[in-house]
């Protein structure tokens, strides 16, 4: 059988953990409770097992990779089983340089983005089942409620905010 050090040596090899998932996969793999805070307890000590390191890769791919809101990227980073104090400094850490409002333009310009010629031609005026629509998609990615009614109340003509 194999160490539990060892193993998870060789799930931190692949990609950061947070603590909790080295916990949870150890104990998947049936290692006792004893061998599993030894194994844990080395790994900290080494320092391949560090939480706000983990908590700052997922913020960071979480803003720039997959271009989520604050909001979004502190569930995420949290629900690695990261402590929510470490969880909001690392957030706040790395959204310290990012542009939201920026973000958040990107993704307006991706969703209306014309998906054919054809659709090119229809006016630039958006319905507002469309706002709505958006509005929703905008606050599920994790970003501020009023940013994103003013990021779509500035693009949006004749819509739901013009009534």
């Amino acid at each position: 059988m194999a160490d539990a050090y060892v193993t998870a040596l060789r799930m931190l090899a692949r990609r950061e953990l947070s603590e909790a998932q080295v916990r949870a996969r150890l104990a998947r793999r049936e290692f006792e409770s004893g061998a599993i805070d030894t194994a844990v307890a080395r790994l900290r000590a080494e320092r391949a097992l560090d939480d706000r390191r983990t908590a700052l890769a997922c913020a960071r791919t979480e803003a720039h990779v997959k271009r989520h809101g604050r909001l979004r990227a502190l569930r995420t980073v949290e629900a690695l089983g990261i402590d929510r104090g470490l969880a909001r400094a690392a957030v706040a850490e790395v959204f310290g340089d990012v542009d939201e409002d920026a973000l958040i333009a990107q993704a307006l310009d991706r969703k209306l983005r014309p998906p054919s010629r054809e659709a090119s031609a229809r006016p630039a005026a958006v319905e507002a089942a469309v706002a709505r629509r958006l509005y929703r998609y905008l606050l599920a990615q994790g970003f501020d409620a009023g940013r994103v009614h003013a990021a779509i109340r500035s693009r949006v003509k004749n819509s739901i905010y013009d009534e």
